[in-house]
C-alpha cells in the first residue's frame, strides 16, 4: 500500500465529515474545469482541519485547500493527493458591536449582508466577490481597488505543521492582492473585522449598485473564475487595467477549444460548455503573447492553476511552461 492509499485510509477512520474519493474537481470550482481529486475532505471546525494537516505530512501527501474555488484552474488530471474544502460546514458569523467574527468557509457576500443587516459599513465593496473569506483574507481580495485587509483586526490560521495561531492585521502584512499569508503553507479559518457604523439604507444602496455594475459589466450566466490577469497600479496609470488591454488589442470572443474571452468583458474567460484546463492555459498564452507585443507589457495572473501535484502557482507561470 502506498503512502497516498494509508493517508486515505486513515483519513476515512478519523471521523473528519465528509471524505469522498475520486471526487470531480469540476464540481468545487467556479469554471467547472478539472479532474478528480484522489480524495476530498470537508471539515467543520479547526481541530479536524490540524488533522488533516498532520496526515497529509506524516505521509508526504500533496494538500490543496480550496474554498469556493472562484480563483483556480485545476489540472484535467485532477489532484493526485488530498484537497480540503473549507466551505459551508465553517460559514458561522458572529456580530459583537462594530466587529464581527466569523468562520473562513463564510461566503462573502453572505458576510456583506450580515454586516448590511448590522448597520455596519467597509464590506460593501465585497458583495459581489464569489468566493470565501479565507481565500479573500489570503489574496487580500477585494474590489475597487479596496482589499479585505482593511478591515482586519486578527485572522486565525492552522500553520503547515498544523498548529492553530491568531496573527495580527500587521503580521499578516497587507498589499495590494497579496498578503504574508500566501506561500507560508498556512490555513485561513476565520477572522475578526472592524467595521464602521452606518445607515443600513445607505450600506444597502452602495451595495446594490455595485451589483447593477456588476451585472452590467460582468459575464454571469456562463462558468468563469472573475478577473484572469492581476492589475498593477504601473499598468493602470500607464495603459490601463487588463480589460481594457485585451479588448484594444482585438481578443475579445478569442477562443481555443470550449475557453473565449468574454465578450463582455476581456478580462474573463469563460467556459462555453467544455473546456479544459489546457484550453484555457493556451489562451492565456495567446493573450500574454499578443499583448506583450502589441504594448510590451507582460499581463500575471490574478488565477492560479493547481497541478496533479497539488502545486499552486499564478497561471501564467504554467501556460509559459506549456507554449514553451
Amino acid at each position: 500500500m502506498n503512502n497516498l492509499a494509508i493517508a486515505i485510509a486513515e483519513l476515512t477512520v478519523a471521523n473528519l465529515g465528509s471524505v469522498l474519493k475520486n471526487e470531480p474537481l469540476s464540481r468545487h470550482n467556479t469554471w467547472r474545469i478539472g479532474g478528480p481529486a484522489a480524495v476530498f475532505v470537508e471539515p467543520v471546525n479547526a481541530a479536524q482541519i490540524c488533522r488533516v494537516v498532520e496526515i497529509a505530512g506524516a505521509y508526504a501527501v500533496p494538500l490543496v485547500v480550496i474554498g469556493q474555488g472562484s480563483n483556480l484552474l485545476f489540472d484535467d488530471q485532477g489532484v493526485a493527493g488530498i484537497v480540503m474544502k473549507i466551505g459551508a460546514k465553517m460559514a458561522a458569523v458572529q456580530v459583537i458591536g462594530e466587529r464581527i467574527v466569523a468562520e473562513g468557509g463564510v461566503w462573502v457576500p453572505q458576510l456583506a449582508l450580515v454586516s448590511m443587516r448590522s448597520g455596519l459599513s467597509g464590506l460593501e465593496h465585497c458583495i459581489g466577490i464569489p468566493g470565501t473569506l479565507g481565500g479573500l483574507v489570503m489574496m487580500n481580495g477585494g474590489s475597487h481597488r479596496r482589499g479585505i485587509g482593511e478591515n482586519i483586526v486578527t485572522v486565525d490560521i492552522v500553520t503547515s505543521a498544523g498548529q492553530q495561531q491568531t496573527l495580527s492585521r500587521k503580521a499578516c502584512e497587507f498589499s495590494y492582492r497579496h498578503s504574508a499569508l500566501q506561500g507560508s503553507g498556512c490555513i485561513v479559518t476565520g477572522a475578526e473585522l472592524l467595521c464602521t457604523p452606518a445607515q443600513r439604507s445607505s450600506i444597502r444602496r452602495e451595495m446594490l449598485n455595485d451589483l447593477r455594475e456588476r451585472r452590467r459589466k460582468f459575464p454571469r450566466k456562463q462558468p468563469n473564475c472573475g478577473s484572469v490577469f492581476l492589475s498593477t497600479a504601473e499598468m493602470h496609470a500607464s495603459v490601463g487595467p487588463p480589460g481594457k488591454i485585451i479588448e484594444e488589442a482585438n481578443l475579445k470572443s478569442r477562443r481555443v477549444g470550449q475557453a473565449m474571452v468574454s465578450a463582455q468583458h476581456a478580462n474573463f474567460i469563460v467556459n462555453l460548455g467544455s473546456a479544459t484546463a489546457a484550453d484555457v492555459l493556451a489562451l492565456i498564452a495567446q493573450i500574454r503573447t499578443v499583448v506583450r507585443h502589441s504594448i510590451g507589457f507582460d499581463l500575471c495572473c490574478e488565477v492560479r492553476y493547481v497541478s496533479p501535484q497539488g502545486e499552486i502557482l499564478p497561471a501564467h507561470l504554467r501556460a509559459a511552461e506549456l507554449a514553451g
